[in-house]
């Protein structure tokens, strides 16, 4: 898995490398490794960011992105598909790194991503962002902490902020339920203890209320049974939980890891495709 995201960076570096430095600059700025958490020095830049803008962004909608990999693999210069699929829809795009298991364990990856995130809210706007218009994305483990931000608001009100902070959400392939099979049970104990209260605490779906942003559930029919079957229970439970605008995507042919990975798969490939008519529609751009 992590030599394939490898591979799909590489990919998408050639892609910007060989084209020529006037189209570069036409189509986007990249600013690297920027430091989320001023005064911490992760190792290996787990506390940095980077920012892919559209070219004269002014006041742009903004999309915050989280990367998979189970809480343990992965890291944004493996995302960089992501940035240039979104900037080049016009999005400022945001993505971040955080801290890995097994050198820390939860609450620690979403205290970092809502510590990615307050900075994102803070400093955009000197950027060419729209910091009332932050879409938050992810796949996979990075889906799961972006709703557990959404959903348990005591990580965003650590830095002053609510989940109303977020103009919407979109998990890809996520999972909602770390008590059951194929999280917690299944995986090992570092990353979320071995208590299932812990694991209970540690669920998205413990939090559900009215009044949460738009969602958008995007799975995949190569997803695992269990992560699909709690796609549609948590679509349920958010419109029981008196959510209206709850809306779902099942993108069909793709793996677990390639509904995320083949963003730039041509102008037929569904996920980031879903992902930009949710993200147009709440912004305000059509």
């Amino acid at each position: 898995m992590h030599s394939t995201r490898w591979l799909v960076f590489a990919l998408s570096c050639v892609l910007i490398w060989s084209l020529p430095a006037a189209a570069q600059s036409n189509q986007l700025a990249i600013v690297r490794d920027l430091d989320y958490l001023p005064g911490v020095e992760y190792p290996d830049g787990k506390d940095r960011l980077d920012l892919y803008i559209p070219q004269g962004a002014k006041n742009a909608p903004v999309i915050f992105s989280l990367h998979g990999g189970a809480l343990s693999i992965g890291d944004r210069s493996e995302e960089a598909f992501v940035g240039q699929r979104f900037a080049a829809a016009g999005y400022l795009t945001v993505v971040t790194s955080y801290r890995l298991s097994p050198q820390v364990s939860h609450p620690a990856h979403v205290q970092d991503a809502a510590a990615a995130f307050a900075w994102v809210k803070r400093s955009i706007r000197q950027h060419g962002g729209d910091p009332e218009r932050i879409i938050v994305i992810g796949h996979s483990a990075g889906a799961y902490l972006g709703m557990l931000l959404v959903t348990d608001a005591r990580y965003l009100a650590a830095h002053g902020l609510s989940p109303n902070d977020i103009k919407g959400i979109v998990p890809v392939s996520a999972f909602f339920w770390v008590d059951r099979p194929g999280v917690a049970p299944d995986r090992p104990t570092y990353v979320w203890g071995a208590n299932r209260q812990a694991w209970i605490d540690a669920s998205p779906s413990r939090y559900l209320r009215s009044g949460l942003p738009p969602v958008l559930l995007i799975d995949t029919d190569g997803d695992e049974a269990w992560r699909q079957q709690q796609n549609v229970e948590m679509a349920a439970a958010l419109r029981s939980a008196g959510n209206k605008d709850v809306t779902t995507h099942k993108v069909p042919g793709r793996t677990h890891l390639s509904v995320w990975t083949d963003m730039l798969d041509g102008e037929s490939e569904e996920t980031s495709s879903a992902i930009l008519r949710f993200a147009d529609r709440i912004s305000g751009r059509r």
